[in-house]
């Protein structure tokens, strides 16, 4: 499958399910996807006159809980393939609060529609798993990261337990999908989220692939058991 297919396909599955995205989250974690979100935000805080780009914005809960968080002169960049997803995210940044600190754009993280050096902060939320070339999405990172720049991400991630891990997967690969499809959910894209998981780096495998993008002091915390992470890397 070509880079423009895989794009078009995840984009198009992503607009099927925007309207209903949050909630089916919301009620397939638990709601302990807030938190996760809530210590990513507290990572990634953005000081007087920062900028930050959001991959995969989504619908924006992270852009959103970011800017709040942040100095009101911060700013945030929010990208992503899918438009309905994006037109959520926009409404929700249309808050008076917000609007002028944030810019809403359809766009690629292999490819992002930024200068050279020009954010502080890379954030994403649930995204890594949907890029096609991730060792270019992490170069990319690098490239529009200004130095002492940081790259926050928030990704789900394979257990170390091996115990737990055949719960978790159980629980994400059978039980999710169906309670997915049972709330209105897309029967293909409840499908889709959680083989994409299969092949994805674990923990270690994801902070290598960050050292070797070029970005330095790669570390991650587990979440959950393990469940999700949160990777933080610098541009030196």
């Amino acid at each position: 499958m070509s880079d423009a297919d895989h794009d078009r396909r995840i984009a198009e599955m992503f607009d099927r399910i925007a309207l209903r995205y949050d909630r089916l989250n919301r009620v397939l974690s638990f709601g302990t996807d807030i938190g996760w979100r809530r210590r990513a935000i507290e990572l990634a805080r953005l000081g007087p006159g920062e900028r930050a780009v959001d991959i995969g914005a989504g619908t924006g809960d992270l852009a959103v809980g970011l800017l709040r968080a942040s100095h009101p002169s911060s700013a945030v960049v929010a990208v992503d393939l899918a438009p309905a997803m994006l037109a959520v995210a926009a409404r929700r940044l249309a808050d008076p609060a917000l609007a002028s600190r944030a810019l809403v754009v359809v766009g690629n993280g292999e490819a992002l529609p930024l200068p050279d050096a020009s954010v502080d902060r890379v954030i994403s939320a649930f995204t890594l798993r949907n890029i096609g070339d991730l060792p270019r999405a992490f170069r990319e990172m690098r490239r529009v990261l200004r130095p002492g720049g940081r790259a926050v991400l928030l990704e789900l991630s394979h257990p170390p337990s091996p115990a737990f891990g055949v719960l978790y997967r159980w629980y994400f690969e059978r039980v999710a999908p169906l309670v997915a499809v049972a709330l209105g959910g897309d029967r293909d894209a409840y499908r889709y989220l959680p083989r994409s998981l299969r092949a994805f780096p674990g923990a270690d495998g994801l902070a290598r692939m960050l050292a070797e993008a070029g970005l330095s002091h790669v570390h991650f915390e587990r979440l959950a058991l393990g469940i999700a992470a949160i990777h933080v890397a610098e541009r030196a």
